[in-house]
């Protein structure tokens, strides 16, 4: 979608969501924030105000469905979304055993579940509308199960399936959905990562990537292009030889 005048980022706090909501901040925009931390987030708003936006933003936790399902209703209620950037993430360390199980289930709690209770309460608005976009924030870590973190790398493959096949899926009701894939972008999350990260991107050149690949509907917005090749070849070569490629990569 080329202009989308209501845009509802989750995860707005930080990262690329605090990015992209900079990068549509602008007269007759109405932004719609929501992310975990008060004050950052008061002061992404903030930011975003300054530039001309009508700025909304809310503390809500994207597990819970209820309160995700109310919030976005009051939004949809205060004018209709054209844009819904499902980017809430964690990425934790799974550590030992006793530890993996937890960990996992709450990754994906919030990089899958958090996904559905964001853009599900919106679509039966915009199918009836017959008009809308959808952003799923996947990672290149999503193309090929990583030993050096499996639970971050299924929740990403899990949401990516599931954009490319509401992609199809939703085209006929008018509505855009776009798989979001980045490789390391500067953020709270990467902030933890003692290991070297191979073209690293700041966050507002993510956020200007995404943008025109939004507007341009680009059904996989994956960068930079040098990782995301890598990553594919990865991805197509025989598993035994994958998997001793990966085995030495550092932990999360």
């Amino acid at each position: 979608m080329k202009d989308p005048r209501h845009i509802l980022i989750t995860g707005a706090s930080s990262g690329i969501g605090e990015a992209l909501a900079g990068e549509y901040a602008d007269a007759g925009i109405r932004l719609s924030l929501s992310g975990r931390n008060k004050d950052r987030l008061q002061a992404v708003a903030g930011h975003c105000r300054s530039r001309g936006a009508v700025v909304d933003e809310a503390v809500v936790d994207v597990c819970d469905a209820t309160a995700m399902r109310e919030w976005i209703t009051a939004c949809w209620q205060r004018q209709p979304i054209d844009l819904i950037v499902a980017n809430a993430g964690i990425a934790l360390a799974t550590g030992g055993a006793e530890e993996m199980e937890e960990r996992t289930r709450k990754i994906f709690a919030v990089n899958v579940d958090g996904v559905l209770n964001t853009i599900f309460p919106a679509l039966p608005a915009m199918c009836e509308r017959q008009r809308g976009q959808i952003a799923i924030v996947s990672s290149l870590a999503g193309f090929r199960g990583m030993p050096s973190a499996p639970a971050y790398s299924a929740s990403k493959a899990a949401v990516r399936a599931l954009g490319e096949g509401l992609r199809g899926r939703l085209a006929p009701k008018g509505i855009e959905v776009n798989v979001v894939a980045p490789g390391f972008v500067k953020s709270r999350i990467t902030a933890d990562n003692s290991f070297p990260m191979p073209f690293l991107m700041e966050a507002e050149a993510a956020a200007r990537r995404i943008r025109r690949g939004l507007a341009r509907n680009q059904g996989r917005i994956a960068f930079p292009r040098r990782l995301h090749a890598v990553i594919w070849l990865l991805s197509c070569l025989p598993d035994a030889l994958a998997g001793r490629l990966l085995g030495g990569m550092p932990k999360k």
